[in-house]
């Protein structure tokens, strides 16, 4: 499978299934089948078959030629590469392989010569069941630091291991494996009882292999179909159904119970300590496998959403669901980029111009020192206290961000974590910078704190709140959105630039002398300044550009037919709104997910 930094994935199809067969087929002229097509050649040429390549020597002797055992390996690792390559469009350096637990040293550096010779990047290997628990961790399971945890993976084979959370991941305490209780075994089985004593039923023989093939695709078929029909070397055909798929699976299932309760004692922990037993892997899905855990080991285990797939889905972080269309590569990190940390200034330097434009230019009124009093223009106290709250939010993203990305791999810390605590604390930093604007203004102009706290204060406030929640969406989300949270919360510098403009050009065309030749120009100006605002709305609520030109138009006209001093706080409280709005859109994208397509290949 492919997986993105945003947590997106597709999967690899091969011969149109999403899995492949790790079996290979030497050809007469030396080279090597993959995959159902080695499935396939094998009933012509069974003395050339290699069903499980990874148990073989480092040299095989196959038809009398010796092939090296790296080669074969390589062959199903090589065509792994050419399918991502093809499906990515592009060459993926970050490669992850996983692995059983019990393998050792010598194993794993096998396993990385054999990919480095399939032309694959230096492999990363992760420990399957240290893969299948971060999955769950992912996909929402509670597994608090310092407990226990037990992974049956049933494959080909089974191991079962007894993990324990710590606080930069999950350790293997202990694991036990047996090649005769996973698939490979119930396959074996029920071949052996659909052939009963035909003599082409021999191992040796090419009809073997034939069944053992339609054995496994009718397997597989059980998972939505009641029944299967199996044709046998004889010509004939049988009926597979769950019954016999669970006659056939139960001795294996047996085997995989006891292993799991001999491994739980094994790591010297009582069973009440464990928080749960959990199984994955394509064998998982069997029928039976809930009742036969209980009956003998008295263990109720749990079977993870998509088992076939949560040991891969876990080593590559990927929990999105896939794409319905294959993937578009670009060049996204959700390392945030230099640009977008100077956007932030943009609505800084915003608030303190505004802030610093509504301060410097009251119209008094009154004859006396005594008895004088201000008109301000209170929308722009309220833009400025917005634009406070933005360049806060966006600084906060930021430094969440970049934190996330330089977090070490296994931290128990979620990138999104990180991001959800830069915006708790950057809404606490912007709500203190708009408290200090209307304090600061209350001592400057000379008048009762109560407007101006009003002011500043209630237009950021469902800002605040929506920003909060999505604080808790980011933290309790695993998965990086497309582009990296950054991008995600990047409010639109446009619509600041523009916002920003025409309330400077509203709050002239309020305040400048009116000299009879310039009473058209200064009336024009607040006209422009507010089908400015108008737009600045439209820009940060609708994201098509064809919608933003349609709306930009009559919401422009409105709102600079509104230019007034007493309509000018119902303008700034409009483009408060139009933010409240953009932050909801990006809380509830984040829900539901719209576009899971991913952006850089991994």
């Amino acid at each position: 499978m492919l997986a993105w930094p945003d947590g997106t994935w597709v999967p690899l199809l091969f011969d149109g299934q999403p899995a492949l067969s790790s079996a290979v087929l030497l050809s007469p002229d030396g080279g090597l089948l993959t995959g159902q097509g080695a499935w396939q050649a094998a009933a012509a040429a069974p003395d050339r078959f290699i069903p499980t390549p990874r148990r073989s020597p480092e040299q095989i002797t196959v038809a009398g030629t010796q092939v090296d055992g790296l080669d074969v390996v390589a062959a199903t690792l090589r065509r792994v590469a050419e399918e991502a390559q093809r499906t990515a469009r592009a060459t993926v350096s970050d490669v992850r392989m996983v692995v059983p637990a019990g393998w050792g040293p010598r194993r794993r550096t096998w396993l990385r010569q054999a990919a480095h010779r399939a032309g694959l990047a230096q492999p990363r290997l992760v420990e399957a069941p240290v893969a299948v628990a971060g999955y769950l961790v992912a996909s929402g399971v509670q597994l608090p630091v310092g407990s226990f945890v037990v992974v049956c993976d049933l494959g080909a084979g089974a191991e079962v291991s007894v993990l324990r959370r710590g606080p930069t991941g999950f350790e293997v305490l202990a694991t036990l494996a047996d090649p005769d209780a996973g698939g490979a075994a119930i396959d074996r089985s029920l071949t052996e009882a659909l052939a009963g004593g035909d003599p082409s039923s021999a191992p040796e023989q090419g009809g073997w292999w034939a069944l053992a093939a339609s054995v496994r695709e009718a397997k597989h078929a059980l998972a939505i179909h009641p029944a299967v029909t199996v044709a046998l070397p004889s010509g004939s055909a049988t009926v597979l159904n769950a019954p016999v798929l669970e006659q056939a699976a139960f001795p294996v299932l047996r085997r995989a119970a006891r292993l799991t309760g001999e491994v739980i004692t094994a790591a010297e922990i009582e069973r009440t300590a464990i928080a749960g037993i959990y199984c994955a892997g394509g064998a998982a899905q069997t029928p039976a496998l809930e009742k036969v855990f209980i009956e003998v080991a008295s263990l109720n285990p749990v079977v993870v959403s998509d088992p076939g797939l949560a040991a891969v889905r876990g080593a590559a972080d990927a929990g999105a669901a896939a794409p319905a269309g294959e993937p578009v590569t670009a060049n996204a990190s959700p390392v945030p980029s230099v640009r977008r940390a100077a956007a932030i200034a943009v609505p800084g330097f915003a608030s303190l111009a505004l802030v610093s434009q509504f301060l410097l230019t009251p119209v008094w009124s009154g004859g006396g020192v005594l008895w004088r009093w201000a008109t301000l223009n209170w929308g722009e106290l309220a833009m400025a206290a917005v634009f406070a709250v933005v360049a806060s939010l966006g600084a906060g993203t930021v430094i969440g961000a970049a934190v996330a990305a330089r977090e070490p791999s296994g931290s128990s810390t979620s990138p999104g974590a990180h991001v959800g605590t830069g915006i708790l604390a950057s809404a606490s930093l912007g709500t203190a910078v708009a408290g200090m604007y209307a304090v600061v203004g209350s001592l400057y102009i000379g008048d009762e704190v109560g407007p101006f706290l009003r002011w500043a204060l209630l237009p950021i406030a469902p800002i605040v709140v929506v920003a909060t929640v999505m604080a808790l969406v980011a933290a309790r989300a695993w998965r990086t959105p497309r582009g990296g949270w950054a991008d995600m919360l990047a409010f639109p510098v446009g619509s600041v630039i523009t916002a920003t403009a025409g309330m400077v050009l509203i709050q002239y065309s309020l305040v400048a002398d009116r000299w009879p030749d310039m009473v058209v120009w200064i009336d024009l100006a607040g006209r422009i300044g507010g089908l400015l605002l108008g737009v600045a709305v439209v820009m940060a609520v609708v994201s098509p550009l064809l919608l933003r030109i349609i709306l930009a138009a009559p919401l422009g006209v409105i709102t600079a037919a509104l230019v007034s001093r007493p309509a000018s706080g119902i303008l700034g409280v409009i483009y408060a709104i139009a933010v409240t709005l953009w932050w909801i859109r990006q809380v509830w994208t984040r829900i539901i997910r719209t576009d899971p397509r991913p952006v850089d290949a991994r």
